[in-house]
């Protein structure tokens, strides 16, 4: 007669966790979701902390993302003329505390240089009659569609911090930093610039907006005209959750009223990014 006892429930949960793992390490599963599946149940298990598990879920969006998704569009960056004297843009340097910035000709769509804050100073103190376009440097571009991971792989290898996003004839659609990819993955990074901004909003142009999942509603509703119910949920990205009756992944949308919401950035717990489309009213 065998001594041997069958395995309790616990142990046989083990054993199928450890084996879906040997699975990843083996090269077996090919699918993302089940590899998230794993991880979160690994942090469920106190294993893999929330913090890390959220960062890895944001590595795994950025490779799915493209420049577009998350640039500041032209009509938001803030720019210095090419042939616009040295001491005349101090006030705006100052105003908004960047490190660089485009230097246009004619217009926003027409990027023809950047200029860096540390050459603004270096130069300005020894001849503020210069103007911007002796000491503006090469923009590095980049097409809109180009997928952030990537983009991520040349900041580093090539030392840029930031990218002019030109769309399919060439002309200025946007900018990128590398800041703007690196919250993808950790979250918003906060600078004493950014400290005191409460701008849940942004226009990407006439009809399209990128919006912070914590809007409140009542600031949508005031912005946009619109009556979404304050009275279940406090966020649009609460009122996202309630429609849908379940947590949203990238790229869920949802039709409400004359606005289409898709998601742009979710992870396990929350969302965080959403785009906003007026449609023409029936």
């Amino acid at each position: 007669m065998s001594d041997d006892k069958p395995p309790s429930s616990s142990q046989t949960h083990q054993k199928s966790f450890i084996d879906r793992i040997g699975q990843i390490l083996t090269g077996e599963p090919q699918d993302q979701e089940e590899l998230l599946e794993i991880l979160r149940e690994a942090e469920e298990r106190h294993l893999l902390e929330p913090d890390a598990l959220s960062m890895i879920e944001g590595v795994l969006q950025v490779s799915e993302m493209r420049v577009r998704d998350i640039m500041v569009p032209r009509v938001q960056m803030v720019v210095v003329p090419k042939d616009a004297e040295l001491e005349t843009i101090f006030p705006l340097v100052l105003e908004f505390g960047h490190s660089r910035f485009p230097v246009i000709e004619d217009d926003r769509s027409k990027v023809v240089g950047v200029l860096m804050a540390k050459d603004l100073l270096a130069h300005a103190l020894q001849n503020k009659k210069l103007k911007v376009e002796e000491i503006m440097r090469q923009p590095n571009v980049v097409p809109e569609s180009k997928r952030l991971n990537v983009l991520l792989r040349e900041f580093r290898t090539e030392r840029h911090h930031m990218a002019i996003v030109v769309d399919e004839y060439g002309m200025a659609a946007g900018l990128v930093t590398i800041e703007d990819v690196l919250e993808q993955i950790v979250g918003e990074i906060e600078d004493e610039h950014d400290a005191d901004e409460e701008e849940y909003i942004h226009q990407r142009n006439g009809k399209e907006y990128t919006l912070k999942a914590l809007t409140p509603i009542e600031e949508f509703n005031e912005y946009f005209s619109a009556d979404l119910d304050e009275e279940e949920c406090d966020t649009v990205g609460g009122f996202i959750v309630q429609q849908l009756e379940h947590l949203p992944k990238k790229g869920e949308k949802l039709e409400f009223d004359q606005f289409r919401f898709e998601v742009i950035r979710a992870d396990n717990r929350r969302v965080h990014l959403l785009k906003l489309k007026l449609l023409e009213n029936n």
